[in-house]
């Protein structure tokens, strides 16, 4: 039996399938912007679209192995799309990672300005809940609500990055996220669009001062400039976070074995950059970096041409999932398919947690998978590898 929630109550991207929602609405004449944003139909019975959770059903990308959601378009008379389309866009959608591809949610805060998030990291988009104050929190926390069993904090996004607050009112959207282990929702405006786009299409942001200093990159669609959000940076600033490790858990001896060799972080986020930065230096080891895929390649086949073998120079690479140019996982397998430094340890880190990564980690050939940011957790890992590596 299926347990169904109407679009009004509810409009879930829990098993991230953006594609999915679009094709099955273009099919029936809907606008899935109306239905993200809205939850209104342009054609008033013309259809109706449900959550299904389906019991037994599972998606290796769903956050949530107890439950997964599919889309499904049923039609005023009945009639429906079949499961077999259903499925066959769940793969499609499941195929964009490792081929340098993402899926955006565009939404506004303040005026015309698109911005934009990764869809993976999206959880669903729903009109503001009940608020619960908090009392002496980070001016950016509107409050808390209640999702499902769990308390959420909704961070007013646009108050966060430097421009004026939204208001609150009964057409006020949020957007629920799971970054690095954890649930919070963010106050926005309107959601305008999800789209498919190539990395090589997203660029660094410029250096500039102010609200640029809150994104991780830009783009564009339709002509128009869209600005990608730090959500780790924002995070950062409102939570805060520390880059020690309790000396009890470093091993002195392992770590001096492998002062000598080096370790590549790439990732586009300052912020996420200079917290694994921070806390491997603590440890005793000597840190190089990039900003997006393309460059870590780069830098790696430089040291190829330096180095007869790569892997005695440099310990391992550590690198985030979603960047601008090339993500990681691309970065991943062009490591694997350069015979010169096929043999790196690589290390997916990225805020993206959740079984699907772990299951990409094996399908690009990544050597272990770190959620952020989890200083004790990175010291471990690398300590592992080193000792694992002197048995070999």
């Amino acid at each position: 039996m299926l347990r169904r929630w109407e679009t009004s109550q509810l409009v879930s991207r829990q098993a991230g399938i953006a594609q999915l929602v679009e094709h099955n609405l273009a099919k029936v004449g809907v606008a899935s912007s109306n239905l993200v944003s809205r939850s209104r139909f342009q054609k008033p019975g013309l259809c109706r679209v449900f959550l299904c959770l389906i019991p037994g059903f599972s998606l290796e990308h769903s956050r949530s192995p107890q439950w997964a959601t599919l889309v499904i378009v049923f039609s005023h008379n009945g009639g429906g799309v079949k499961m077999a389309g259903v499925l066959d866009s769940v793969d499609q959608r499941t195929r964009l990672v490792g081929r340098n591809r993402l899926e955006l949610l565009l939404f506004r805060l303040r005026g015309r300005q698109l911005f934009a998030i990764n869809v993976f990291k999206v959880r669903e988009v729903i009109r503001l809940p009940r608020l619960t104050s908090i009392p002496q929190s980070h001016p950016a926390i509107a409050g808390v609500t209640y999702i499902r069993e769990s308390s959420v904090p909704v961070i007013n996004l646009s108050q966060a990055i430097g421009m004026p607050p939204l208001e609150l009112n009964e057409d006020s959207n949020i957007v629920v996220t799971e970054y690095n282990r954890t649930v919070q929702a963010f106050l926005i405006g309107g959601v305008e669009h999800i789209v498919n786009m190539n990395w090589e299409d997203i660029e660094a942001p410029p250096r500039q001062t102010g609200r640029m200093h809150y994104l991780t990159a830009i783009t564009r669609y339709e002509d128009q400039l869209v600005e990608i959000i730090d959500v780790e940076k924002v995070l950062a600033e409102i939570v805060g976070y520390s880059t020690d490790v309790p000396e009890d858990l470093l091993d002195r001896e392992a770590l001096d074995s492998a002062a000598t060799r080096k370790v590549l972080v790439v990732d586009d986020s300052p912020v996420a950059l200079n917290q694994a930065r921070d806390t491997l230096e603590k440890v005793g080891l000597e840190v190089i970096s990039a900003t997006n895929g393309a460059q870590g390649l780069q830098l790696l086949k430089d040291l190829a041409e330096e180095h007869d073998r790569v892997d005695e120079a440099l310990l391992m690479v550590v690198t985030d999932a979603e960047m601008p140019e090339m993500d990681g996982y691309r970065l991943t397998t062009e490591i694997r398919n350069d015979p010169r430094l096929k043999d790196l340890h690589v290390v997916l880190h990225t805020s993206l947690s959740g079984s699907f990564n772990k299951a990409m980690v094996k399908e690009v050939g990544c050597d272990d998978f770190l959620s952020k940011f989890r200083p004790d957790e990175l010291a471990v890992l690398v300590q592992d590898y080193i000792r694992g590596s002197s048995k070999r």
